[in-house]
């Protein structure tokens, strides 16, 4: 088993910090305004399409019958917007250690 690693908007910044050079201060507020302005796309129904990374695709999902796994009671799942992502042929050919 892999052990997994969790990528944390502070790591972002941090990147941001020690690659770009901007100050930290100045690190995190593009990230925040870059985070802002994926989170308002999808808000008012657009994708966002980030090259070479991938797909953030909102998908709206149909009221339907679910149920509690602990009980069995079937509940009424109520219809809703969802984001999905789909990674880009390059991301997907990087993470299989193929590199362009």
């Amino acid at each position: 088993m892999k052990d997994t690693f969790t990528v944390t908007k502070a790591d972002i910044v941090k990147a941001v910090y020690e690659r770009v050079g901007l100050s930290k201060a100045e690190s995190a507020s593009l990230v925040d305004d870059l985070f802002e302005i994926i989170r308002k796309s999808l808000e008012n129904g657009e994708d966002v399409k980030l090259s070479g990374f991938g797909h953030f695709v909102l998908r709206n999902k149909k009221e339907r019958i679910g149920r509690n796994p602990k009980t069995g009671v079937e509940i009424m799942i109520t219809p809703r917007r969802v984001v999905t992502f789909r990674a880009s042929p390059i991301m997907k050919n990087r993470m299989n250690g193929i590199r362009d």
